[in-house]
């Protein structure tokens, strides 16, 4: 049996909720890229970070404000980037994220990049709760993704977001 190396990044939100969320996408991206570094540097092969990674977690709301965060994938600019962080790295990276798929659909994403920086392809949430205080279902959609497992340059790894 092979062994991976795995490493997880979680941090507190960088900036205030009162600006736009492209600008939050911003500075959650930037400073994720020191932590990003000194995880390739110390030899992690699989990286990841938390849920919807570099927003705040806006579901305590129902404020439409957030449908601006999500993004394409890949093609959208945080993928772009952690495709080619990926590539540099040598490193798998899994990039939890708010995606939208087509206008006005939205999923609780987690995208796959391999170590040469190829896309492998991606996760959709697929149990959205709907509790007091949490408004998953006014954010995401449920997905259909039947728990894909990806084989990367390290093994095989299946993603869920919980």
């Amino acid at each position: 049996m092979q062994k991976m190396k795995i490493g997880l990044i979680q941090m507190g939100l960088k900036t205030s909720t009162d600006l736009e969320p492209a600008a939050i996408r911003d500075a959650m991206n930037e400073a994720h890229l020191p932590l990003i570094k000194q995880a390739a540097e110390q030899g992690v092969q699989v990286l990841c970070f938390q849920e919807v990674f570099n927003q705040p977690y806006f579901c305590p709301s129902q404020d439409s404000k957030w449908y601006a965060a999500a993004e394409r994938v890949p093609e959208g600019p945080t993928c772009q980037m952690m495709q080619k962080l990926a590539a540099e790295h040598r490193m798998v990276i899994i990039v939890p994220i708010y995606e939208e798929t087509e206008t006005g659909v939205y999923y609780n994403t987690a995208a796959v990049f391999d170590a040469d920086g190829s896309y492998l392809g991606k996760y959709h949430k697929t149990h959205i709760p709907q509790v007091a205080g949490f408004w998953e279902k006014f954010f995401f959609k449920p997905g259909q993704s039947n728990w894909p497992v990806f084989d990367t340059a390290y093994g095989k790894i299946g993603v869920y977001i919980c």
